[in-house]
């Protein structure tokens, strides 16, 4: 009886139980080398669909054994701990192939590397090369030529979005429930696909989802347990589009041709984001420059000329390093989601590479501001030239940015100025928002006709009070001028406030870069604005419990020791306030009085 040893690629793609029932293999020995049972055991214990897809397909070729007059073993011992750590550079294969030697086998495999190892060896070998129809595919029987997604999910109907960026409709595409095995037969043939297509790439592999970008479908499969069922999501770019089909002006096609090198390119999911980036790179590729994008996955429509490239050892960082050796003119950096992904866009620029980012956010203004803590500051003009709100699959509205050191619009004092960041609109160059510190805090003011004197007034009551309120949780703030305010506070905090020779008062004018008087409150004023709160106290073992009139349940109040504010709390069901002993409030109150005498609970005034 002849002698067959198969590999683990014809045992998941099925071409070695397609021989046998073509009658290709008849009466013959078929040897499964250990080390391949114990590769595909191990993917299915790791939720992968390669070992379940692998196992079901042994189980297949032990049930036509004994039609086809076939005898199915599994042979081999263990791999060793080594063996499976050495997995990546060949040491498994290499088990297989002198498996075969071992035998007097012939080698049956889909891997053209096995396969030329084989022959190299002197050791028979038959190379099955995979195929697929693209029209077998299951999922592309959801799809039309309106259809932007198909959303397939385990004991629900079928789902897509037919339409155009903005203007889609949900839609069930079919009347059966789908089941979990119909979703794992498609998932199968999904995964088949990336092993034997060049147009088909495992882009993800973890436990519980994989994603595949095949031709222009970007396919995400997730399962149990990082999902609590099997689904599937496939999303298909129905237009693709080049800077002409937008309404781009002379005054913005002239940036983009000429000025820009820093775009970022912001709006909500579906919006039309990566559709305007693929444009944009298909614009510069055709002026004769040389484009690369950043991709994960690598689904943007561009042209052949263009390269892509993904995380390299699951980072862009490094594969930054691999991108300033090749020379691009323009770098395509699609969805810049985490921290490290803002550092390297701004990495790159700073070397002096055209960088187009892809940001989700609301509003042209959110993008900035989610570059805010994640750079400094000063250099956000240096990364950022140009934002590009995309709304619909139309760009709605385009931000200039630019530093300047000035005093900020709606300050007088020239002591005031500091850096300040323009956010202009492009078209008509009006003056909209302004970025600076203000305080220890990077705000983000909005200026303008209508909000004329917003720098003051609209941020800095807010600010004063969180910082007085810790001397009077009742503290007043009136904006005098553009740098005079008026603090009105009890009597009895005034003397904290100013501080020994005034000194305390002069770093809070320092710190908030205004003048501050302080005065004291009325006593109309003072006693509208809060009561005090009738109260008994107890201790259980863990907690220190106050009890009020149930009819301040859900209200808010102050507790204050020896008269100094401690904190705000919210009073509980039933008028209780209930403290935890280990907490640093706890000990506060505890450190601080002698006897219930000592302690007030204010009551807020909304």
């Amino acid at each position: 009886m002849s002698k067959i040893v198969a590999d683990t690629s014809v045992i998941i793609n099925g071409k070695l139980v397609s021989q046998i029932e073509s009658g290709s293999i008849r009466n013959c020995e078929i040897i499964i080398p250990q080390s391949v049972f114990d590769e595909l055991q191990s993917q299915a214990l790791k939720k992968r669909d390669e070992g379940f897809v692998g196992l079901e397909k042994i189980g297949k070729l032990k049930s036509l054994s004994g039609g086809y007059g076939l005898n199915v073993i599994v042979s081999g011992s263990h791999p060793s701990s080594d063996d499976v750590k050495l997995a990546g550079s060949g040491r498994i294969d290499s088990l297989i192939v002198d498996m075969a030697k071992q035998n007097d086998a012939v080698l049956y495999t889909s891997d053209r590397v096995q396969y030329l190892v084989a022959q190299a060896e002197g050791i028979d070998a038959v190379f099955l090369k995979s195929e697929i129809k693209k029209e077998s595919l299951e999922f592309l029987k959801f799809f039309d030529s309106e259809t932007m997604s198909v959303h397939l999910k385990e004991n629900q109907y079928p789902l897509a979005k037919k339409g155009k960026p903005g203007e889609f409709l949900l839609t069930k595409v079919a009347d059966d429930v789908l089941s979990r095995d119909y979703l794992e037969m498609i998932s199968s043939q999904i995964l088949e696909t990336t092993s034997i297509s060049d147009s088909a790439t495992l882009e993800i592999s973890k436990t519980g989802t994989s994603v595949v970008q095949y031709d222009d479908y970007r396919i995400a499969i997730t399962y149990p347990p990082f999902s609590e069922s099997y689904e599937i999501t496939i999303v298909h770019p129905i237009v693709s589009l080049t800077l002409d089909d937008y309404d781009v002006s002379e005054k913005l096609m002239e940036r983009f041709s000429d000025g820009a090198e820093g775009i970022v390119i912001s709006g909500a999911p579906g919006s039309g984001k990566s559709t305007l980036a693929s444009g944009l790179a298909n614009f510069y590729h055709n002026k004769g420059k040389i484009v690369k994008t950043f991709e994960s996955p690598r689904d943007l429509q561009v042209e052949t000329g263009v390269t892509q490239y993904g995380k390299l050892d699951g980072s862009f960082d490094n594969a930054a390093d691999i991108l300033l050796l090749v020379r691009p003119d323009y770098t395509i950096f699609d969805e810049v989601r985490r921290r490290e992904d803002f550092g390297t866009f701004a990495d790159l620029r700073l070397t002096g590479v055209g960088m187009v980012g892809v940001v989700h956010a609301n509003s042209p203004l959110d993008a900035i501001q989610r570059f805010i803590g994640k750079i400094e500051l000063g250099i956000i003009p240096n990364i950022l030239d140009t934002v590009v709100f995309v709304k619909a699959g139309e760009i709605q509205k385009v931000y200039d940015l630019e530093l300047k050191v000035k005093v900020p619009t709606g300050m007088t004092e020239s002591d005031l100025a500091r850096p300040v960041i323009e956010i202009r609109n492009f078209e008509d160059d009006v003056l909209e928002h302004e970025i600076y510190t203000f305080g220890e805090e990077n705000v983000i003011v909005p200026v303008g006709k209508k909000v004329d004197r917003i720098g003051i007034e609209k941020l800095a009551e807010d600010k004063i009070k969180e910082i007085f309120r810790r001397y009077d949780p009742g503290v007043e703030v009136e904006i005098l001028s553009d740098n005079r305010v008026k603090v009105s506070v009890e009597e009895r905090c005034i003397a904290s406030i100013i501080g020994r020779g005034g000194s305390n008062i002069s770093e809070l004018e320092k710190l908030l870069k205004v003048h501050i008087d302080v005065v004291q409150k009325s006593s109309e004023k003072s006693s509208s604005l809060s009561d005090n709160v009738p109260f008994s106290f107890s201790e259980s073992k863990t907690s220190l419990l106050f009890l009020v009139d149930r009819d301040y349940t859900s209200m808010h109040a102050d507790i204050l020791v020896n008269e100094k504010f401690v904190s705000s709390v919210r009073i509980g069901k039933k008028g209780q306030i209930k403290i935890p002993k280990r907490s640093e409030l706890a000990r506060d109150i505890l450190d601080n009085s002698s006897s219930q005498n000592d302690i007030q609970i204010v009551l807020k005034d909304f």
